[in-house]
């Protein structure tokens, strides 16, 4: 039987959809094989440039203290920190030796996603593909990640660059839902006189934290100002590892487009593999003008985990 050509155009169209609906990123620009994503820009010429901004030696504690009173997750998940110290052996008052030797060991429970935190490329995806296309049933266990685990994640020596999003637009600080622009990473940055590329990490002072998470923690961990998603790939185009804020989860909520769910953890993590540093304490920073440092980051070496606390350091 001979069909109108109508319906041959339809049913082509209709076999289409599958594959035109589901985009695909991949491979990356490293390749099909690999896992690192943007801590691919680090090396040791980039951190002996960026050891050359020393000029005080003054450093900067960038974490927050994570605890069970911490802002943690927002309605995504119950996430929680709680610790135990424990005497093992030593009920009583029973101690060990002639010497009475005694000691403390404590527990944590704990989700790795409370405080400052850096995610993975492990940690997001699109319809269950993860950074590199790689679907989640090829590496998410109970027991942990068998790919993109931060434990292999590279130790991190790089170019920091603080940009005062409050000081630019003349405010205490970003109202909730408010969205860092193209025009407002460009704006800051010129106005700064510092400029951004490839092995360089972002971090975002939206005064967002000094003035609400101690004030207002339900508000602060529930909405926040943030990065929108043009901005986000214009320091992605720039070659920079990560991007961080001084708040719980670095893009504005609520979002531009209030039918999608963070997008920017999407374009970053998913399919470009640049990381996402969140609750970063860039008040000192701001306060003291400083623009760029020497940005270290040690991350822990759990195995298998999707994200991790960390306490950054900045090094002026």
């Amino acid at each position: 039987m001979k069909l109108p050509a109508t319906w041959l155009a339809a049913l082509v169209l209709t076999a289409c959809l599958p594959l035109a609906a589901e985009e695909k990123w991949w491979p990356s620009k490293w390749g099909q094989t690999d896992r690192l994503g943007a801590f691919n820009y680090l090396s040791s010429e980039k951190t002996l440039a960026a050891a050359q901004l020393i000029k005080t030696g003054k450093s900067y504690a960038l974490g927050i203290d994570s605890g069970p009173d911490t802002p943690a997750g927002a309605d995504l998940t119950p996430r929680s920190f709680n610790l135990s110290v424990v005497q093992p052996g030593q009920l009583l008052g029973k101690t060990m030796g002639k010497n009475g030797f005694g000691f403390n060991d404590d527990i944590v429970y704990a989700w790795l996603g409370v405080g400052t935190q850096i995610d993975g490329l492990g940690h997001v995806g699109i319809n269950n593909r993860y950074y590199n296309g790689v679907p989640a049933q090829a590496f998410i266990r109970y027991s942990g990640l068998t790919d993109f685990a931060l434990h292999n994640a590279p130790p991190v020596a790089t170019r920091g660059v603080l940009l005062d999003m409050a000081r630019h637009k003349n405010k205490a600080y970003l109202k909730a839902g408010e969205v860092i622009t193209v025009e407002d990473v460009k704006g800051a940055a010129r106005a700064q006189g510092v400029t951004i590329g490839e092995g360089d990490i972002v971090l975002f002072n939206t005064g967002w934290m000094k003035a609400k998470l101690k004030s207002d923690p339900e508000l602060f961990n529930h909405q926040e100002p943030g990065l929108g998603v043009a901005a986000a790939q214009y320091l992605i185009d720039k070659g920079v590892v990560a991007i961080g804020a001084d708040t719980f989860g670095l893009e504005a909520s609520p979002g531009e487009d209030p039918d999608i769910v963070f997008p920017v953890h999407q374009l970053m993590l998913v399919k470009h593999g640049v990381y996402v540093l969140e609750n970063i304490r860039t008040e000192e920073l701001a306060a003291d003008r400083a623009w760029e440092f020497l940005l270290v980051i040690g991350i822990p070496k759990y195995v298998g985990a999707v994200q991790a606390i960390i306490n950054p350091i900045a090094i002026l």
